[in-house]
């Protein structure tokens, strides 16, 4: 027998037992459709997120409060904050910095008539359009100075919170209600096309000013965010930042009460923390891929014990042992070649219907198929 009888002979030992033969594949289906999905799908939130910090700008500085080295020494003055002396001080001592602005966030129900909708509440000097790239708008435009000086209650609402309380209708000149207060909106954030948790697209935008005296009573920062003047020059304006900070933020050990973050960086923590996700859904995945490689060994020694007689026969009549080994292998190897490509279609396939329920791109990894 050569090759293509021994190959037709498997095949036809495989359609002698269909259901065996199919449960047997469905391992190996099950195992290589779950790999190809589970890794589509991870390089799809990786590149999702990737592209959701790169739509805030790319050379956005932004200065948080270092909540894990505040209050060594248990005095309240340690406690970490920023306030509106540290955005003045960055842009007297800060060259690169083009824009700067204090910020602050909670999240907030929004009302208007019947709809509802909870959206993240940022309040900011209106540079921080210019700062989080969010200048392009489908109706009105951003509040003004004369509107953070005295508090007004205007906003401007990001595409999905838009979305959620007006449709397709003209929002400008609209009241909605921000925390069981009034506001009018006065513009709408063209659509980003971001997701998860600090999705841009779901944001609600007020003054400062009012944002803190109108809606949360404070008077500190959370946060201060920065536009430096060349993507190039990050480091240093970074290092300018960082060195215009430690004269006053810093607690009895000498540590700062803050920690300066910026677009790059945060690039690098998410591509980090996606690739060991990758490795480790297709570590999960791998596993069943493993399963089914066992199911087909435990078959085929069923199958070799059940053809006792067959193999006899065949060695009475001159089959050397290697031709009958050759064609067991054969038909394992049959099980596998199907198995996979039909669990190929099934990965593929998962990739197309789950990308678009998680609003990520749908990715199909070659090197994962292979």
């Amino acid at each position: 027998m050569n090759i293509f009888d021994q190959f037709g002979t498997a095949l036809r030992a495989l359609a002698a037992n269909k259901l065996r033969s199919m449960l047997t594949m469905l391992g190996v289906v099950i195992g290589i459709g779950s790999v190809i999905a589970m890794i589509g799908i991870g390089e799809g939130t990786k590149r999702a997120a990737l592209a959701n910090i790169q739509r805030m700008g790319t050379n956005m500085l932004m200065v948080w409060p270092n909540w894990r080295r505040g209050n060594v020494s248990g005095s309240e003055s340690s406690i970490p904050t920023l306030k509106d002396e540290d955005v003045r001080a960055i842009r007297r001592n800060v060259p690169l910095a083009t824009f700067v602005s204090g910020t602050v966030g909670a999240s907030a129900n929004l009302k208007y008539k019947d709809h509802n909708h909870v959206s993240r509440l940022v309040g900011g000097e209106p540079q921080i359009a210019i700062i989080q790239n969010a200048t392009r708008m489908i109706q009105g435009g951003w509040f003004t100075p004369e509107d953070d000086a005295v508090s007004a209650k205007k906003c401007v609402l990001g595409y999905v919170a838009y979305q959620e309380l007006f449709g397709n209708e003209n929002a400008v000149g609209a009241n909605i209600r921000i925390k069981n207060d009034t506001f009018e909106v006065l513009g709408v954030i063209d659509y980003k096309g971001g997701t998860g948790m600090w999705n841009p697209d779901d944001q609600v935008y007020v003054p400062l000013s009012t944002a803190r005296r109108r809606l949360m009573g404070q008077h500190n920062l959370d946060g201060i965010v920065i536009q430096a003047s060349d993507p190039d020059l990050m480091i240093l304006a970074q290092k300018q930042v960082e060195d215009t900070l430690d004269k006053t933020r810093k607690n009895s050990s000498s540590e700062p009460l803050f920690r300066v973050m910026n677009q790059g960086d945060a690039l690098d923590q998410m591509k980090t923390q996606n690739n060991l996700l990758s490795i480790l859904l297709a570590g999960i995945a791998s596993v069943s891929l493993l399963v089914g490689g066992i199911g087909i060994m435990n078959i085929m020694l069923v199958s070799v014990t059940e053809r006792t007689r067959e193999i006899g026969l065949r060695k009475a009549i001159g089959a050397r042992r290697e031709t009958i080994l050759s064609q067991f292998l054969l038909e394992s190897v049959a099980m596998c070649c199907v198995g996979g490509l039909i669990g190929i279609l099934v990965g593929v396939g998962g990739v197309f219907i789950v990308s678009p329920l998680l609003k990520v791109p749908a990715i199909v990894n070659v090197q994962a198929i292979v």
